[in-house]
């Protein structure tokens, strides 16, 4: 079987609460995101949980993202599959992180329906942090190994 698309799970954390909760945001950022990656709406739904949440899904031509928010954890899951050819769901998620802003990134990427080589099984998985994250847990280690010397 052929490749039939690409399909990427992206792990936003450290999220501030305010963009997570407000569905007018992240409504935005999905439509930045269509617009960047190239990707054409076809419907598009969405809900706003009590006391906080958001659930949003694009449905497009070929496609679908969509963006669960957990304001309370600072977390958001994002889900981007696409069978079209000239479309870069990279760039979606790009556009997604100008608007969450989150302190660390994991995203995964599938080939759905090409079923490769036994190399090609396991997802690539991608992790970024944010400069200050990382300046932070290296003055942890640093003070964690100075304590211990004395």
């Amino acid at each position: 079987m052929k490749l039939v698309g690409r399909h990427l799970t992206v792990d936003m954390y450290g999220c501030s609460f305010e963009a997570l909760d407000n569905l007018d945001s992240i409504k935005h950022a999905i439509f930045a995101g269509i617009q960047e990656a190239n990707l054409n709406l076809l419907e598009f739904s969405s809900h706003k949980f009590e006391p906080h949440g958001v659930t949003a899904l694009a449905l497009l031509n070929r496609s679908h993202m969509n963006v669960h928010t957990y304001p309370d954890l600072g977390y958001a899951a994002i889900d981007i599959f696409t069978c079209e050819t000239n479309a870069s769901p990279e760039k979606a998620v790009q556009a997604l992180k100008s608007y969450l802003k989150p302190e660390k990134v994991k995203t995964t990427h599938v080939k759905r329906g090409d079923f490769g080589s036994v190399k090609d099984m396991k997802p690539k998985t991608k992790v970024t942090v944010a400069p200050i994250r990382r300046i932070k847990n290296t003055s942890a280690k640093v003070i964690k190994m100075l304590s211990r010397s004395k």
